[in-house]
């Protein structure tokens, strides 16, 4: 099976609390898999763990394993920075650089050591063409990126995230603080990307899960309850509790 990213008996802690427990995962490349569930169980703590965001939270312990591509990425000769180049991440909230619009997509090639100011500028033309912005920005790339909707800061989000030639991105509801057509943006642009990409998102939204994904996750107090193809994990869920939870009874 062509998996981008194992994962196996994961255990995640903070200090004395145990937020995952005992997550096995398999994620395919080139798909999107939605991680749904109510607030609190542990959908953000498993995407921060596949980049090892989890690391800068003081008392942060794992046992388990993640691998990227057959490698295991807590393994201690990893580079952390360079998993991070490898496994994007877009947040809930958009989080531009107050720079230009243009220095946002810039920044990441930067960090990674690309110079050339003409390399640059193309990659950054890609990237705002691949996140579906190129059009309403190319003419106020010297513009502060703050000066743009919350639609237009999430996909510029994304064309940072993928000018540095990601093969995973993780979106923690990414769509939740915006209107409902920037939304639509967003999720057709994560149809387009799935083609270069392996997605993961987390979605407190059913109906964006069912649109976007061919795969579903649920998670309910730190465990996945069940996970597979989302036509089937909707219309014929297999645990009462996965069938409580997506026709609203709890959540």
């Amino acid at each position: 099976m062509d998996y981008r990213i194992e994962v196996e008996n994961l255990n995640v802690y903070f200090s004395e609390s145990q937020i995952l427990k005992n997550v096995s995962l398999n994620i395919r490349k080139n798909t999107v898999t939605s991680l749904i569930g109510p607030s609190g169980c542990g959908k953000s703590t498993f995407i921060r763990t596949l980049n090892r965001m989890n690391d800068l939270i003081d008392g942060f312990k794992h046992d388990g394993t993640v691998l990227l591509d057959g490698k295991d990425i807590y393994d201690p000769k990893v580079d952390v920075v360079d998993l991070r180049k490898k496994i994007g991440m877009v947040f809930q909230k958009p989080n531009p650089f107050p720079k230009s619009i243009f220095d946002n997509v810039a920044y990441g090639l930067r960090v990674h050591g690309i110079t050339n100011s003409d390399v640059i500028a193309e990659k950054v033309e890609e990237s705002l063409k691949g996140a579906a912005l190129w059009d309403e920005v190319k003419d106020k790339l010297d513009m502060s990126a703050m000066g743009l909707s919350g639609g237009q800061q999430q996909r510029l989000c994304i064309a940072r995230t993928i000018a540095v030639n990601p093969e995973v991105i993780l979106m923690d509801e990414p769509a939740s603080a915006l209107d409902p057509i920037s939304t639509v943006k967003i999720e057709d642009l994560v149809h387009k990307l799935k083609n270069d990409y392996t997605i993961i998102i987390v979605t407190h939204n059913m109906q964006q899960a069912t649109r976007v994904s061919k795969y579903t996750a649920f998670f309910l107090n730190g465990e996945i309850v069940e996970s597979g193809l989302t036509d089937k994990l909707f219309v014929e869920p297999e645990d009462k509790r996965t069938e409580d939870y997506i026709t609203g009874r709890f959540g």
